[in-house]
């Protein structure tokens, strides 16, 4: 005969904490706005202290993951690590889950939540500056601000999705503006220039060609379309060449198209494999392609045919280059992980 567990108060306390969310355990944030936190590295408190105080992990002791449906990764040369934007759950589940993780150059974590270790709700609204971030997807980072195509709407199929480049501070973590374009239903990737000037892209649908779109938005936050239609064949990736050129990866082919400034189809080049979503570009012009359908990553050398340099990868989303550790760094969407790749 199995006798009913006798639970203490203590008992049950810790197990409603840890049944409520991974920050459930913090206290409840008092009434009335509070300062704008970002989270330690890992160790204790998790949360900075009134008075500094900060005890780091023990150094033996490793930890993997922290990433939760992250569809980019940028590199901070600053801190050393790899800046993961992670989507959280979509916004019809719960409004401004995402949050921003730094991951070290081995896998394992720096900072498991540096922006958005508040949780979404009173936490995060209560603060002197108000955290937003829903669905970050693509991300970059230009003159220490950390630039990431986020959205708002799409909480029911009756609220529209509008896209939003919200702006962060690589130094405070402080927002620092965004920019919301109302004719644009969700951006994928982003890149931005030395001045300020994003470049990002909408892929639409496949059955509707003006959906598929590269926009253009000034460092003053005036938008634009920057490319519309053929030969954009749902648009994913973007990066810059070492000419300043805007180079664009469709999902819908193979193609890598290379647009001058004033948005002129310049060249058209061929990854090995079609449905292509990440796209980084070296020094010396190679370019690394991943494909988030069919699992490849193609490199494209100046003036030579492309070559799979790994396959088989889960879901490969929009890669980021680890220039401390000469790798290209791949989250899998929703395997919930980051795929590293050395080169050579």
């Amino acid at each position: 005969m199995t006798r009913p567990l006798a639970l203490t108060a203590a008992a049950v306390t810790l197990i409603a904490s840890l049944a409520a969310g991974p920050l459930a355990a913090q206290q409840a944030a008092p009434a009335g706005p509070q300062p704008f936190t970002v989270g330690n590295r890992l160790g204790l408190p998790i949360a900075p202290a009134p008075d500094g105080k900060f005890d780091p992990m023990s150094s033996n002791v490793k930890v993997y993951g922290a990433i939760y449906s992250a569809e980019s990764c940028s590199y901070d040369p600053a801190r050393g690590v790899i800046v993961v934007p992670n989507r959280g759950v979509a916004q019809n589940v719960q409004t401004n889950n995402g949050w921003i993780s730094f991951i070290n150059h081995d896998g394992s974590v720096h900072t498991a939540r540096w922006v958005g270790i508040q949780n979404p709700g009173d936490q995060r609204s209560n603060m002197t500056t108000p955290l937003v971030l829903n669905e970050p997807l693509g991300s970059d980072i230009a003159n220490g601000v950390l630039y990431l195509a986020d959205r708002d709407g799409g909480t029911s199929p009756t609220d529209p999705v509008i896209s939003v480049v919200r702006k962060f501070n690589m130094q405070t973590g402080m927002p620092a503006g965004q920019v919301r374009v109302e004719k644009s239903n969700g951006f994928n990737d982003l890149e931005v220039t030395s001045d300020g000037t994003v470049y990002a892209t909408q892929t639409g649908t496949a059955q509707d060609a003006t959906t598929q779109q590269v926009w253009k938005i000034t460092p003053d936050g005036a938008a634009s379309i920057f490319v519309q239609g053929a030969p954009l064949r749902q648009p994913n990736g973007i990066a810059f060449d070492p000419q300043g050129n805007i180079v664009v990866i469709n999902i819908g082919n193979d193609e890598v198209l290379t647009f001058s400034p004033d948005g002129k189809l310049a060249k058209t080049e061929h990854a090995v494999q079609a449905g292509n979503d990440g796209l980084v570009i070296m020094k010396d012009g190679t370019k690394y392609v991943s494909s988030v359908v069919n699992g490849g990553v193609s490199r494209i050398r100046p003036n030579r045919p492309a070559e799979l340099i790994a396959q088989n990868i889960p879901n490969p989303a929009s890669m980021c280059y680890d220039e401390g550790a000469n790798q290209l760094v791949i989250p899998m969407n929703a395997n919930n992980g980051l795929a590293f790749i050395k080169l050579k």
